[in-house]
């Protein structure tokens, strides 16, 4: 699989670390390889940490309130994270577009995907296409990849979960 580094499948991958964080270095080395990503350095301890502060910031980008905050917010990430663009073969899988430089521990890594990606997602989507369930009981994180734009639940099982709560309600009334 080619995986676009800055497309939906970064900002999925985002959502499902930050979801359920890894818990060791090589947990985060396996599942970021099981998503597609090509891991070029050993994974070491304090790209865990990386990661997982890349993760708190992007939760703070999902939790913005409006756009402008949003924007901010991910603005503070781009800038912390990207460097000038540039044309890598680095996995000899064909020539692609970086937003970072090359050979980056996971850490920074993964901040710089999850930046550019998030960024890319929303001004190509809308910036209203990262959220959390709407069910008042999951806060589970999602990136909306639906042709409408309007998809509310993390899942089908919670959309159907809403919907019985719904229907029981109207029926009691």
């Amino acid at each position: 699989m080619h995986l676009n580094p800055y497309g939906a499948d970064v900002v999925n991958l985002a959502a499902e670390l930050a979801n359920r964080r890894p818990a060791s270095a090589e947990e985060l080395a396996d599942r970021c390889r099981a998503a597609g990503l090509v891991l070029e350095r050993p994974v070491a301890p304090q790209d865990l940490d990386r990661a997982l502060e890349a993760l708190t910031a992007w939760e703070e980008v999902v939790d913005a309130t409006d756009e402008e905050a949003r924007a901010d917010l991910l603005n503070r990430m781009l800038a912390a994270a990207t460097a000038h663009p540039r044309l890598t073969d680095h996995a000899g899988t064909g020539w692609h577009l970086h937003y970072r430089d090359d050979r980056q521990p996971l850490g920074p890594l993964l901040h710089a995907l999850i930046a550019v990606g998030t960024a890319l997602h929303l001004t190509g989507r809308g910036m209203h296409r990262l959220r959390r369930c709407a069910v008042t009981e999951c806060a589970t994180i999602f990136a909306d990849t639906s042709r409408t734009g309007r998809q509310r639940y993390c899942s089908q099982r919670c959309a159907n979960r809403d919907a019985v709560r719904r229907h029981r309600a109207r029926s009691t009334a």
